[in-house]
């Protein structure tokens, strides 16, 4: 595998989930900025849509809108270098939500802030299967003295169905994805730096194991990592880990079966990677604390999701 990169865009507000779009460009959210942003093929920069609080996860649903996990806002901090690093839940906090950017118009919309009485606290990551509902998970707020206990959820783009799926965790549920097949459901747990995975029925529906609370299965801790966040899957089926360390940061490869392999992008919070070009084989990966979008080629296709742009 090529270690090489190129910059493509800096001078982000703490950059996280990374679109490719078929014309070259990419979207993502800057957490920091409250933006929905386009990065067109030269690197200039283009705000889409305002979305207050703390715009995170990204996807685009089967209607060509983007879908946001909002996670509610962070207290931010400001390093001697300008970069911004994300910290305890904001003084502004006034929840969580889901969130639909039209792209034409900009206009943003709240499809939910809670699941059966209960406030969404801080929605990370999200990720459609081809029947057009999507997995999201929820991180939870961290506070001075005390943190939320979350899970994973499966809901509808039109505001109407939502489900909490797997409960209890702790640890931070973060980035979340689809096997090949559809048939197995991956999520990483940010504190813990550990994968789980899930084997599904149908939409929405997990085999659940009984031996487990949260109903699911253990695969793997992360090697030396202080935290980690988003993942993406490629076509192979290996789950591609963003890592988080207080020496190196990178992407980080675990197959199926729980075996992995460190690839460092030069940030020690790297957060975020998707794949596009050619037959998808070059990676596109935020370095959050440089404020920066790199693309780097990828040893192998990634996958396609199912409404790609």
């Amino acid at each position: 595998m090529m270690n090489e990169f190129k910059v493509i865009a800096d001078e982000l507000e703490f950059p996280e989930g990374p679109i490719y779009c078929s014309d070259g460009s990419l979207l993502l959210v800057e957490i920091h900025r409250q933006t929905l942003t386009r990065i067109n093929k030269n690197g200039s920069k283009e705000i889409i849509a305002h979305c207050d609080g703390g715009p995170n996860g990204a996807a685009i649903g089967p209607d060509g809108a983007v879908y946001i996990c909002n996670n509610g806002g962070f207290e931010w901090h400001k390093k001697a270098n300008g970069a911004w690093i994300p910290g305890k839940q904001s003084q502004s906090y006034s929840g969580g939500s889901i969130q639909r950017v039209d792209l034409a118009s900009g206009k943003v919309e709240t499809l939910y802030k809670e699941c059966n009485g209960t406030p969404l606290c801080g929605p990370n990551d999200l990720v459609f299967d081809s029947a057009g509902g999507f997995w999201f998970t929820d991180t939870g707020k961290e506070r001075a003295r005390n943190k939320d206990i979350t899970g994973i959820y499966y809901a509808t783009i039109d505001g109407k169905s939502i489900t909490e799926v797997a409960f209890p965790f702790s640890g931070g549920p973060n980035g979340i994805g689809l096997s090949p097949d559809g048939k197995r459901l991956y999520m990483s747990e940010t504190f813990t730096a550990r994968i789980y995975f899930w084997n599904l029925e149908g939409p929405g529906i997990i085999a659940k194991n009984k031996r487990t609370e949260y109903g699911g299965y253990y695969l793997a801790t992360i090697n030396n990592a202080n935290a980690i966040d988003s993942l993406a899957i490629d076509s192979e089926g290996n789950i591609c880990v963003a890592t988080i360390g207080f020496t190196s940061g990178g992407i980080t490869i675990v197959n199926p079966t729980g075996e992995q392999r460190f690839l460092p992008t030069g940030d020690i919070f790297t957060t975020n990677i998707c794949f596009g070009g050619d037959d998808l084989k070059t990676a596109y990966i935020t370095r959050s604390l440089t404020g920066t979008l790199i693309e780097m080629p990828w040893h192998t296709s990634g996958l396609k999701l199912p409404f790609s742009l």
